[in-house]
């Protein structure tokens, strides 16, 4: 069988707000919530929906409706819920026909945005490179990158930790996964920037997403996309006519061969590169900026992250196992929980099937949530609390199935979940143990959560060099 792509998808609004009203139409009825259409609604949906999930939670248990904008969307909250839609029964539940369908002008068929025979397929071709050794053997390019970047950074003064870490994020993947020199590439093109101004089309209000006209958000995305399509399909040409290989993914994808023995096109390479690129450097951004909000204002943990730190001497790249720095992995879970980067798993049900009791159509929207899950008292004490302990070894232990998923679960784990972790650990390490970061008096945190989670307005940070750091950190080799 060929690892052929699935049919395209309609990036048309008015065809797709169509057909989603025709089937919710004969989908029949849907769980007990808030079906009726409210502007004000969508709003807070938009800008802040925690609150609105919790709320809803609180009144109608894990499952419940809630129409956002023209559409009804089941949600299912709790960690038996999670379990029941990554893991129990995936199969009942597709992701392109979701709202994760709306990723797909952007990054095109990868493996955020398909299904069935080709997401496994695809998925097993791309496995090799994110095995346990292969991230030991980038261990040494995250963190020779991740100590140059922080080198480079002043003792004193103020700057955005948000957008700082998204370059260094974006560098250390064009190195580590893709084999590209990111001071070579593009001659002089900013991708980091581009992908900022792709990024910004979702965090739109609705109204603006659907205009197409000249100026519209939806083309400055699509030439933001065309930009960094250039970068990426002229490395391809490169590689397919030179034959350089090296030990990275782009060299994995051009070398894979379907059942038939054919290799995959230039799209299918493009698209997964994408995927990638916009799942590793958006995800590692958001979690080194939150880690370091919550490390700002809440003393404790910083001190006690930082004798851990200076105690364990000169930092290596064999700090990035997360055995290493056994506090440190603490306050990155609990910053996971607090604000899991994929915040929601989208998802379009395939048959009708019934959960705690509550009957739930087929080829409906319905999604779980991570971010709310995480927040849940009776499963999280104090949820709005950040207290790395929870993540003690024998207190995880006790968590139950589902609870924790800020990667997702089941095979559609996040698969770049160790590179990432590894990622987070070098720059967090490196920037607490040399800086002290705090978060200035009058910043507020906003989140923007379209497609991930992240400070709305980026994270300005005041910059003390610590006195405390008994031993410089040592040059990757």
């Amino acid at each position: 069988m060929s690892l052929a792509p699935p049919p395209p998808v309609s990036t048309n609004p008015v065809f797709r707000l169509v057909d989603d009203l025709r089937r919710e139409v004969r989908a029949g009825d849907f769980p007990p919530g808030h079906k009726r259409f409210s502007v004000a609604r969508t709003k807070r949906f938009a800008q802040y929906p925690l609150p609105l999930l919790l709320d809803m939670y609180e009144r109608y248990g894990p499952v419940f409706t809630l129409r956002v904008f023209h559409g009804n969307v089941v949600f299912m909250l709790g960690p038996e819920a999670n379990h029941y839609v990554t893991v129990s029964h995936a199969d009942n539940f597709r992701w392109r026909e979701g709202h994760m369908g709306e990723l797909i002008p952007l990054l095109g068929d990868g493996l955020l945005t398909i299904d069935g025979d080709f997401h496994r397929r695809s998925r097993k071709a791309m496995l090799p490179v994110f095995h346990r050794e292969r991230i030991a053997k980038s261990a040494e390019t995250i963190f020779e990158e991740a100590r140059v970047a922080v080198d480079d950074l002043p003792g004193s003064g103020r700057f955005d930790l948000y957008h700082w870490t998204r370059r260094l994020a974006l560098r250390i993947a064009m190195r580590a996964l893709f084999g590209l020199d990111p001071d070579r590439a593009g001659r002089g093109f900013d991708a980091a920037r581009a992908f900022e101004d792709a990024l910004a089309f979702y965090s739109r209000d609705y109204f603006l997403q659907i205009a197409r006209g000249p100026g519209s958000p939806w083309r400055r995305m699509h030439k933001a996309r065309a930009a960094l399509d250039r970068l990426i399909l002229e490395e391809i040409a490169r590689r397919r006519t030179t034959g350089e290989r090296g030990d990275d993914l782009l060299s994995l994808l051009l070398d894979t061969r379907d059942d038939d023995g054919h290799a995959l096109d230039d799209a299918h390479v493009r698209d997964e590169v994408m995927t990638l690129l916009f799942a590793g450097h958006d995800t590692t951004t958001s979690t080194v900026s939150f880690l370091f909000h919550e490390l700002s204002h809440n003393p404790d943990v910083r001190e006690r992250l930082e004798e851990e730190l200076d105690a364990a001497g000169a930092l290596g790249a064999e700090h990035l196992d997360g055995s290493a720095l056994p506090y440190l992995e603490m306050t990155i879970d609990e910053t996971l929980r607090k604000y899991p980067p994929a915040w929601i798993g989208p998802r379009r049900s395939v048959h009708s099937f019934t959960f705690a009791g509550v009957q739930v159509p087929g080829d409906a929207f319905v999604n779980y949530c991570s971010w709310a899950s995480h927040h849940l008292p009776h499963v999280f004490a104090d949820p709005a609390a950040f207290r790395p302990e929870r993540f003690e070894p024998e207190a995880r232990a006790k968590l139950p199935k589902g609870a924790y998923v800020p990667f997702g679960g089941g095979s559609r784990t996040c698969i770049g979940m160790r590179f990432g972790q590894a990622e987070v650990r070098a720059i967090a390490a490196l920037l607490a143990r040399r800086l002290r970061l705090a978060v200035p008096a009058d910043y507020r945190l906003r989140i923007r959560q379209m497609p991930t989670i992240g400070p709305r307005d980026g994270l300005p940070v005041d910059v003390t060099r610590r006195e405390r750091t008994t031993a410089p950190a040592r040059a990757a080799a």
